[in-house]
């Protein structure tokens, strides 16, 4: 029988379905009149009119109420016949299971009866990275683990699996953000100054370093910012000062409040290589203008990291002065936003009405 819910939920349903939202696949199902077809939530699929969706609690009831199902997603069964990712995912869990060696790629394509170019397109396409830099984040993220741990450094650098610590040094901004020795130590010879301001868009945090600024964040509550830059920060030097950087501060303010086109101020941003790529890409969209998932991706070269650029994206710890809320859903809609939908909303609105008044 068709779902006979209120409009709400049936519009929550909606979202899901342009979202193509994975947690809720095998929930329900919708179908689309015009074509007489049902798809899963997650169809790959070119998203119908919403006038022309209605939804189903089970493929059995799509299919009584005359729809059949669809070739892309095949709703009918349980799960999605998908070989190339089931050989990905073993590709993964063979690499997980070496430990800190890293496999070659020809290893990797006899375990899962691949050709190495194939290996590499599809696993790019479903990961977003490549075999090697999966197995690199992964003795990445071990290494971190020990560090933290207290092991010493050059015992944590050669049981990871890396042949020198010279080999970390040269990468350690991109894999750790900061050197062995301060990652070791939880930031403690990081010293932090931040301050709150009212502003149309909520509270504003702007935490600044002696580099420049490492945080702006937005939200409703100063009480709940603070804390979030504390458990970020956990073992740097905090310290509240809303007198130190006032013109930084200010600058924001006034983009915020008056719509200047530009924020020219200097950042300390940690991020691994792939997100400052993401993230340069973003301050270069005009104000006003906005741009996809899909065409930053394209701007950067990696075409198929469209979620990892989404990714990114959330991960943004600059708001405003990187504009993460220029960037869409490939439909249009507004896709989420680290600082809460109504504030990229009311974002974008100002900056679209403000260029047509100039």
């Amino acid at each position: 029988m068709q779902l006979q819910q209120i409009t709400v939920l049936e519009e929550t349903l909606w979202q899901a379905v342009l979202n193509r939202d994975p947690t809720i696949d095998g929930k329900f199902f919708y179908s689309v009149r015009s074509t007489a077809v049902y798809c899963r939530p997650i169809c790959p699929s070119r998203r119908p009119n919403r006038n022309q969706v209605c939804f189903f609690e089970s493929a059995q009831e799509a299919e009584n109420a005359g729809f059949r199902p669809c070739k892309r997603c095949q709703p009918q069964f349980e799960t999605v016949p998908n070989p190339a990712q089931a050989k990905v995912l073993a590709a993964c869990r063979y690499i997980e299971a070496q430990g800190d060696r890293i496999p070659t790629l020809s290893e990797l394509c006899s375990q899962v009866g691949m050709s190495r170019s194939y290996l590499q397109k599809v696993f790019k396409q479903i990961i977003g990275v490549s075999p090697f830099e999966y197995a690199d984040a992964l003795r990445s993220q071990r290494l971190k683990q020990r560090l933290q741990s207290g092991e010493e450094i050059a015992h944590a650098v050669y049981d990871t699996g890396y042949g020198s610590s010279s080999q970390v040094y040269e990468k350690a901004l991109k894999k750790l953000g900061m050197t062995p020795k301060t990652y070791q130590q939880a930031g403690k010879t990081i010293s932090i100054v931040y301050a709150i301001a009212p502003s149309p868009l909520g509270y504003l945090l702007v935490a600044t370093t002696h580099k420049g600024i490492c945080a702006v964040k937005l939200g409703d509550e100063a009480d709940k910012l603070e804390h979030t830059l504390i458990e970020e920060f956990h073992q740097a030097d905090i310290m509240r000062d809303d007198q130190t950087h006032k013109e930084w501060i200010q600058a924001i303010l006034n983009f915020i409040a008056k719509g200047e086109a530009h924020l020219d101020l200097p950042l300390d941003i940690r991020g691994t290589a792939f997100q400052k790529q993401v993230w340069e890409a973003l301050q270069k969209i005009p104000y006003g203008q906005t741009r996809t998932y899909t065409d930053i991706a394209r701007n950067i070269a990696k075409p198929q990291a469209v979620r990892a650029v989404g990714n990114a994206c959330g991960a943004n710890p600059i708001a405003l002065i990187v504009p993460c809320h220029r960037v869409l859903r490939g439909d249009g809609s507004l896709g989420g936003y680290r600082w809460g939908i109504e504030r990229k909303q009311k974002l974008l609105t100002q900056e679209s009405e403000r260029c047509t008044q100039d």
